[in-house]
């Protein structure tokens, strides 16, 4: 069944006219009336609703009922990760949501190769959250992870959340996921760009309580790093 997202308030026997981007999907997928489509609106509940056409270019969705499927992890997870080079930002945001990520914040670091302009960082940050939202529309979660604005590192690192384990990901780190004893429902974790986090970032990441930890004995690249760290995450303590 097509899933949209719609940040509206929504409500059994609800009519809703349906807004010109769900309309151009609806056009696409050839739907017509009587379909059936899945509407969520961010706040962990999803609806099913009933398409009507009532004119030339309008469509309406009727909603039946409430469907709660269970697609969170138990997991809250914070991704902080150093902006990337073309679209491997965009990939890490995609990815990162369907392994269930509840909040990103893109950073710059001191070997960062991106630099942006205070628009094109708001129009950046803008693309991540529709790629976000277009992920979970079709990943099947009903909760939207937010991205925040682009900040520096070491803004990130003072401000960072307060979780149960801070993770860092470092070619010089020395404990595995599997050697934590501590079981979290809360995790921050920290990746790097192409070139890796300079010796004192590492350091003020570790001051303010990252734990260095090193995958295997490769290293890896920044759009495999951290979604192959979400999906050990996921694995040990979450829903996989």
């Amino acid at each position: 069944m097509p899933r949209f997202y719609l940040p509206n308030h929504l409500d059994i026997d609800q009519t809703i006219t349906l807004p010109e981007n769900i309309i151009r999907h609806i056009k696409v997928l050839r739907l017509k009336s009587d379909s059936y489509i899945t509407l969520f609106n961010g706040q962990n509940c999803e609806y099913q609703a009933r398409l009507k056409s009532a004119g030339k270019n309008i469509w309406q969705a009727i909603i039946i009922k409430e469907l709660s499927p269970p697609t969170e992890s138990p997991l809250n997870i914070n991704l902080i990760q150093v902006v990337s080079t073309g679209e491997k930002m965009d990939f890490t945001v995609q990815k990162a949501t369907e392994l269930g990520v509840n909040q990103i914040y893109p950073v710059i670091s001191q070997h960062s190769n991106v630099r942006l302009s205070e628009e094109r960082a708001i129009k950046r940050t803008r693309r991540w959250q529709e790629i976000a939202i277009a992920s979970c529309e079709q990943c099947g979660r009903n909760t939207i992870p937010k991205i925040f604005p682009i900040q520096n590192l070491n803004t990130a690192l003072t401000q960072a959340p307060t979780t149960d384990i801070k993770l860092l990901l470092s070619p010089q780190g020395s404990i595995r996921l599997r050697n934590i004893e501590k079981i979290p429902k809360t995790i921050t974790l920290l990746i790097g760009a192409e070139g890796g986090l300079s010796d004192n970032e590492e350091k003020l990441a570790q001051q303010s309580n990252f734990l260095p930890i090193r995958l295997g004995q490769r290293i890896l690249r920044t759009e495999t790093a951290g979604l192959a760290t979400l999906a050990a995450i996921q694995t040990i303590w979450g829903d996989f």
